[in-house]
C-alpha cells in the first residue's frame, strides 16, 4: 500500500525523492549505450568518406585545370654583332656582361681611310656634276646650230645651182662665140687666099692685100680668144658644180644634225647617270665611314670577343648582345597534354634558381615536334616502329614586369603550368 501513495512534492520536502530503478530501464540504458559508440564510429567513417569524396572531386578538378612539365628552359634571340667593315679596333667601349642600351656605341674602328674614301668621292661627284651641266649646256647650242645650219645649207644649194645655170649659159656663149669666131676666120682665111692671088696678079693693090692679111690674123687670134674664153667657162661649169656638190655635202652633213643632237643629249643621259653613280658611291664611303662605329641593335648584356687593337673582317662577329627584357619560356610538353591548351590560357612559371613563380601566357604552338627540327629527323617508316609521345614547343612569355629584376636568365630550367580553363 505504501507503493500506492505519491511521492511528495519536491516543493514540500526541498529534496529529491530517490526513485528507484526499474528492471526494464536498466536493459534500455545498457543497450543504447552500447549503441552509440557504433552510431558514432559509423558517423566518423560516413563523414570521412564524404570529405574524401569531395576532396577528391576537388582535386581531380584542380589537377585537370593545368598541365605543368619539368622539360622547360628560358629562351631568348641572341643578337650577334658583326663588324661591317674591314679596319683596325681603335676602342671597345663595353666589358663583359655590362648592360648597354640600344643605339650605344659598342666598339670603333679606325676611320682614317674611310674618311679618305669619302673625300674622293666628292670630287669624283664634283667632277661628274661639272660635266654634265657642261653638256646640260652644249645641248641647245647644238640644236640651235644645227637649224642654222639646214637653212645655210639649204641656200647654199640654191645658190650653187643658180651658179651651175649661169656657168652653164656662160659656157653656152662662148661656144656660140668660138663658132662665130671660127666663120670669120675662115671668111678672112678665104679673103686672104683670094686677096693673095689678086695681088699675084697684080689685080689689086697690096694695101687691100695687107687689109686682108691683118683681118685673117685678128680672126685667128679672135678664135683663139673664143676658144679660151669657152675653155674658162668650161673650167667655170666645173667649180659651180663642184660647189654644187659640196653645198650638197654641207646639206647632208647638216641633216645628221638631230642625230648629233641626240648624241648630245645621250652624253648629257650618260653624265647625269655618271652623276648618280658617283653619289652612290658617295653614300657608299658614308655608310662605310658610318660603319666604322658599331652599334647595339638592341638593349641587353654584352659578351664580348673583340679587343683593342684586332684587325677585324667585314662579317666577323664580334660581340653578342642578350636582351634580357624579351626572354620567354619554351616549354615541351607532351601530345597528350596538348589536347585543351589553347593560346592565350595564362601560365604560371616556376624557376628553380630563384624559386619566383611568374606569370605569362602562351603565346603560340609549334608546328611540330622538337626532333623534325635536328639535323638527322627520326624515320619511323623502318618495318619495327614503337609509338613513342612525342613532345610539342609551346612558347609561353612573360607578362609585362614580371621578369623586371632579370633574374630569369636564358637557358635557366623552370616549371610551367598552363591552366586550361
Amino acid at each position: 500500500m505504501a507503493e500506492e501513495n505519491p511521492p511528495r512534492s519536491v516543493l514540500e520536502t526541498g529534496k529529491e525523492s530517490p526513485v528507484a530503478p526499474s528492471p526494464l530501464t536498466d536493459r534500455g540504458q545498457t543497450s543504447a549505450v552500447r549503441r552509440s559508440p557504433k552510431r558514432r564510429r559509423n558517423i566518423v567513417i560516413l563523414t570521412v568518406i564524404v570529405v574524401l569524396l569531395f576532396a577528391g572531386v576537388f582535386l581531380w578538378r584542380y589537377l585537370s585545370s593545368y598541365e605543368s612539365t619539368d622539360d622547360a628552359q628560358a629562351d631568348v634571340h641572341l643578337y650577334p654583332v658583326s663588324a661591317r667593315v674591314s679596319g683596325y679596333v681603335v676602342r671597345v667601349n663595353v666589358d663583359d656582361n655590362q648592360w648597354v642600351e640600344k643605339g650605344m656605341v659598342l666598339v670603333e674602328v679606325d676611320p682614317k681611310d674611310y674618311e679618305v674614301a669619302v673625300a674622293q668621292a666628292q670630287a669624283n661627284l664634283g667632277n661628274a656634276e661639272a660635266t654634265a651641266q657642261s653638256l646640260n649646256i652644249t645641248v641647245p647650242i647644238t640644236s640651235v646650230n644645227t637649224s642654222s645650219q639646214l637653212k645655210f645649207t639649204a641656200s647654199g644649194i640654191e645658190d650653187a645651182n643658180a651658179g651651175v645655170v649661169a656657168a652653164e649659159r656662160q659656157l653656152t656663149a662662148a661656144h656660140s662665140q668660138v663658132e662665130a669666131a671660127e666663120a670669120n676666120d675662115v671668111k678672112a682665111q678665104d679673103d686672104l687666099h683670094r686677096y693673095k692671088l689678086l695681088v699675084d696678079k697684080r689685080e689689086v693693090s697690096p694695101q687691100i692685100y695687107d687689109q686682108a692679111l691683118a683681118t685673117a690674123k685678128s680672126s685667128t687670134a679672135t678664135v683663139s680668144a673664143a676658144r679660151a674664153s669657152e675653155s674658162a667657162a668650161e673650167q667655170f661649169v666645173q667649180q659651180a658644180r663642184s660647189r654644187l656638190t659640196q653645198a650638197d655635202a654641207n646639206h647632208q652633213y647638216a641633216e645628221t644634225g638631230p642625230q648629233q643632237v641626240s648624241s648630245t643629249q645621250a652624253r648629257v643621259r650618260a653624265a647625269i647617270a655618271d652623276v648618280e653613280q658617283k653619289r652612290a658611291q658617295l653614300e657608299q664611303a658614308e655608310l662605310n665611314l658610318q660603319y666604322t662605329k658599331i652599334l647595339a641593335p638592341v638593349s641587353g648584356e654584352v659578351n664580348k670577343t673583340v679587343v683593342v687593337g684586332m684587325n677585324v673582317q667585314d662579317g666577323q662577329q664580334l660581340l653578342t648582345v642578350v636582351p634580357l627584357d624579351e626572354v620567354w619560356v619554351t616549354a615541351n610538353f607532351k601530345e597528350t597534354q596538348l589536347r585543351h591548351m589553347r593560346v592565350g590560357q595564362r601560365a604560371e612559371i616556376h624557376v628553380d634558381s630563384s624559386g619566383q613563380t611568374l606569370k605569362g601566357r602562351v603565346d603560340s604552338i609549334a608546328g611540330a615536334t622538337g626532333p623534325l627540327f635536328s639535323l638527322l629527323p627520326p624515320e619511323n617508316a623502318t618495318g619495327n616502329y614503337v609509338k613513342i609521345v612525342q613532345r610539342i614547343p609551346v612558347k609561353i612569355v612573360l607578362d609585362p614586369g614580371e621578369n623586371r629584376d632579370r633574374r630569369l636568365r636564358p637557358g635557366m630550367n623552370v616549371v610551367p603550368d598552363v591552366y586550361l580553363q
